[in-house]
């Protein structure tokens, strides 16, 4: 019995790195969307000042405000999938 316990363990320690995470896997791809996520918001934040300050072209901002918008918009519909998809493995029977 003892054995099969301490070989059950050896194998389990053998076989966990290959079920860590990859380096350049999802992880990774979503640091990047939030990353240019926060740049867009930063941009639009950057040119409403210049703006408000009179050194940016209005024409600049209401653009810079349309990407924010897209940017938000585009958040929020991934976020809304992510959450149906929780939701649909929650009603999966186990």
């Amino acid at each position: 019995m003892e054995l099969n316990s301490l070989t059950a363990v050896q194998n389990y320690a053998s076989s966990k790195p290959a079920t860590a995470p990859a380096e350049g896997g999802a992880a990774a791809v979503m640091r990047n969307i939030a990353g240019d996520f926060a740049a867009t918001l930063a941009h639009s934040e950057t040119v409403a000042q210049s703006t408000m300050m009179g050194n940016a072209d209005p024409h600049a901002l209401v653009q810079a405000l349309a990407q924010t918008e897209l940017a938000v918009e585009t958040a929020v519909s991934v976020r809304n999938k992510v959450v149906e998809a929780y939701q649909e493995i929650l009603r999966m029977p186990v």
